[in-house]
């Protein structure tokens, strides 16, 4: 398998170039889950309480993997092998075509959480702050220049020979340029804002909450920032064009002229990558034209409906900016999740640490969907 270098310790690793976009996202977080600063991470025993003898035989464990964490991404890798394959015969494994989810929408958050926990192993100990931050940012660069190449429109048109930098198009979001953003973030605040200060041992979920209240704060910011813009931003009317036969190009015009809206027509979401990024740089085929109003085969691609409504075609980056914003969070999640697992050593503490967390995340959803009328699936 193609092994991308992300956050493993200090050794040097070249990329390869993998053949799709399906084998990126596995070599991106392939390398995510090795830890090379713990011993036995699995049975909870720590480096400060190892014997003489132990302390000897630890540069030869140094290699050792946390194994639940290989086989969660074991699972990810084959989940997403399946709905990648399945999709196309089994449409309700398919991604959603707006609101909901399905198993393969699930694919990209377990990466997400899978780099989260990795980094907590990770940066258990960081003797240089600076030095830390400086590979973190090297390695996210890379990480995200290998997602302009492969998904970015650099290698365009393969089937009729006409290669080459398309820098009018190229798509400058995509699945490794969002796993580098979030896996930045969520480093720097590993590196930084957690309270090194604080020598009282962790027993508890109030001292862990303790411990890294600051990344906590950066989760309920980012979340802040996310709900205020999705739902307050004014999105005005808005244009477009699609080619046509020959040279010609079609026009579009869509009315807004709304606030707070969450349809695939007028979100915030779709306005922001727009007015920055600009139209032409997002991904040109989204989830929202197998929608009803974009197909008459719907949960599957097909035809437009002949009352199709103008927005059915229009590009649509399901990694644009805003979005991406949940996504660090859903990284700064794991980094918690990996938490529990450096500071409790029985599986019993690991899995209550994890469950309380998890409950509230879940009747916090719950609360939103059918409280609030917020769609949280």
């Amino acid at each position: 398998m193609v092994m991308y270098e992300l956050i493993k310790g200090d050794e040097a690793t070249t990329p390869s170039t993998p053949n799709n976009e399906l084998s990126n996202v596995v070599a991106a977080a392939d390398n995510a889950l090795l830890s090379p600063h713990e011993d036995d991470i699995e049975a909870g025993v720590r480096n400060a309480t190892n014997t003489p003898q132990e302390k000897e035989e630890a540069p030869a464990a140094r290699g050792s993997r946390l194994v639940s964490l290989d086989v969660f991404r074991g699972f990810t890798v084959a989940l997403m092998i399946f709905v990648d394959y399945a999709g196309a015969f089994l449409p309700a494994t398919n991604h959603s075509p707006w609101n909901g989810i399905t198993l393969a929408d699930v694919v990209m958050p377990f990466f997400l959480f899978i780099v989260g926990v990795a980094l907590a192993l990770t940066y258990k100990r960081v003797s240089s702050k600076a030095i830390a931050t400086k590979k973190a940012v090297l390695r996210a660069m890379k990480l995200f220049i290998v997602g302009l190449i492969v998904q970015g429109g650099f290698f365009h048109g393969l089937h009729n020979l006409t290669y080459g930098v398309d820098i009018l198009r190229i798509r400058w979001m995509g699945i490794l340029q969002r796993i580098a953003v979030a896996y930045l973030l969520a480093a720097v605040c590993e590196i930084w804002l957690k309270n090194d200060d604080d020598d009282s041992d962790v027993y508890s979920g109030y001292y862990l909450i303790r411990r890294y209240r600051f990344q906590l704060l950066v989760s309920l910011i980012l979340t802040t920032i996310y709900m205020v813009l999705l739902y307050g931003l004014y999105v005005p009317d808005w244009e477009y064009q699609i080619p046509v036969a020959g040279s010609k190009t079609k026009s579009f015009s869509v009315k807004c002229g709304v606030r707070g809206d969450i349809g695939p027509a007028c979100n915030a979401v779709g306005m922001i990558d727009r007015q920055v990024l600009g139209i032409q740089h997002l991904y040109q085929r989204p989830m929202y034209e197998r929608t009803k109003q974009c197909s008459i085969n719907s949960p599957a691609s097909g035809p437009l409906p002949s009352d199709a409504p103008p927005w059915c075609q229009a590009p649509f980056d399901p990694e644009g900016l805003l979005s991406s914003v949940m996504a660090i969070v859903t990284c700064l999640i794991g980094l918690q999740f990996g938490h529990a697992i450096i500071h409790f050593k029985g599986h019993k503490n690991r899995i209550i640490q994890w469950m309380i967390p998890s409950l509230f995340l879940l009747v916090f959803a719950f609360l939103l969907d059918f409280g609030f009328g917020i769609p949280a699936f």
